[in-house]
């Protein structure tokens, strides 16, 4: 079941980051929000779509579509990575890839709760999110009141301290 734009307030809600700039990109967002639905335990909230122009590209890719999903799931952050990185590569993505390329989808876990994580192969919160505005503009839709571990202020708070959220 999707809801668009209410928030979830759970101890176990999962932020994920959607964004996509190559081919069909909002068919690309709506098939990950759907494969994205069988790692939760009830509802998926969904943003609204945003396009937003690409940061320190490496290539001349276009412009990106840009959502964030909240969904309560049992499931430890390791096996959310693992389930999100199979979602990229059964889309197209490999699973070596360079950086700052174009690419059909993304899939970056921003928070759990409020675990706070850190290895080689993840970092939790995500440790960029509080940085860019195309990740905390569609957090800020659908949990407003959100504060990532380790923040003081809310997503909408530091959505509003960076100016632009197009970017």
């Amino acid at each position: 079941m999707f809801i668009e734009s209410k928030s979830i307030n759970q101890p176990n809600a999962v932020y994920i980051a959607l964004g996509s700039n190559k081919g069909d990109r909002r068919a690309h967002l709506d098939a990950a929000v759907r494969q994205l639905s069988p790692l939760g335990t009830g509802p998926v909230v969904v943003s609204s779509y945003r396009e937003t122009a690409p940061i320190d590209m490496a290539d001349k890719s276009g412009p990106f579509l840009n959502a964030a999903v909240c969904l309560t799931s049992s499931l430890e952050p390791l096996e959310l990575l693992q389930a999100l990185q199979a979602i990229e590569t059964a889309m197209g993505r490999p699973s070596t890839h360079a950086h700052h390329v174009a690419r059909t989808i993304d899939l970056d876990l921003i928070a759990v709760g409020d675990i706070v994580y850190s290895d080689e192969r993840l970092i939790l919160p995500h440790p960029r999110a509080q940085l860019r505005a195309f990740v905390l503009a569609p957090l800020a839709e659908i949990a407003p009141d959100l504060r990532l571990p380790g923040q003081t202020r809310t997503v909408t708070h530091l959505l509003g301290a960076m100016g632009s959220p197009s970017t």
